[in-house]
């Protein structure tokens, strides 16, 4: 059951039960996000579109396995959040929160105890994101987090960007590249992770639909990584806590203590250019 959040003339459809996953935005009569809609309705594929959910990865891990006290595991890419369905705690005009714990499925394939409370609120401008991750159990959580939006564009030649950033990595190819203000659209896939980091705000200017998307999120994101597809309308735009692979190689892996919680922000801001 898809829920909604109203704020002016703005709206926000949320599917808690997709993944917790953010279907649509609406600002001054523009839908911000793109939705493969033949994807979303059906329930064994993942969603494409919106603004998923990754955890407990972001990205791939090598044969989709991980090592933990000489055990392994298997974890497809980005993880299950974004597959699972979300309870809805409270629902309140241009807010919802909605949580996901561990259960004996995910158990079997991320041995950890976990609490995820996610409170989307909706501005006449603006939609914030606070992440509330807690560890109830009696050892560290390890995990990296991101939000992957996809983002709707007409003309891609149309975009400008301000990014907090000097250079990247194919993650196909893993070659180091330099950025220059913009990207090749001519590319087949564009799939690009973003790092180190020179800020916490990136600007992305859509001279086509007329308005500037801000994006800010908390330090704790460590990595933006770009990605497109030719041919398709959309980008995006993720911040994520540690790039691929990082439950093997521990880079920016976060570590959550025993009875700890720690809180996220992200926020998404439009103005019109």
């Amino acid at each position: 059951m898809a829920h909604e959040l109203i704020c002016g003339e703005s709206r926000l459809t949320v599917v808690p039960e997709r993944g917790g996953l953010i279907s649509g935005w609406q600002w001054r009569g523009q839908e911000i996000l793109y939705l493969d809609r033949d994807r979303f309705a059906n329930p064994d594929l993942s969603v494409r579109g919106g603004i998923p959910i990754l955890f407990p990865i972001c990205g791939n891990l090598p044969n989709n396995e991980f090592i933990y006290e000489d055990q392994k595991y298997s974890l497809k890419q980005h993880g299950f959040a974004r597959d699972l369905p979300w309870q809805v705690q409270d629902h309140q005009g241009n807010s919802i929160v909605l949580r996901l714990g561990d259960t004996e499925a995910t158990r079997g394939v991320y041995p950890f105890e976990f609490d995820l409370e996610f409170t989307y609120t909706l501005g006449t401008d603006s939609l914030g994101l606070e992440l509330r991750i807690t560890n109830p159990g009696e050892r560290p959580l390890p995990f990296s987090l991101g939000l992957h939006p996809y983002f709707a564009v007409q003309e891609k030649e149309q975009l400008t960007f301000n990014l907090p950033i000097n250079g990247m990595v194919d993650q196909k190819t893993q070659r180091p590249l330099t950025f220059a203000g913009g990207f090749d659209w001519a590319a087949p896939e564009l799939d690009l992770a973003c790092r180190p980091l020179l800020g916490h705000r990136a600007r992305v200017s859509d001279r086509q639909r007329g308005y500037h998307l801000d994006l800010n999120f908390s330090p704790e994101f460590t990595t933006l990584v770009f990605w497109t597809l030719h041919g398709k309308d959309y980008y995006c735009l993720e911040p994520w806590t540690a790039p691929r692979n990082a439950l093997n190689s521990g880079v920016d892996l976060i570590h959550l203590p025993p009875q700890a919680s720690m809180v996220l922000q992200v926020e998404l801001h439009l103005s019109a250019i």
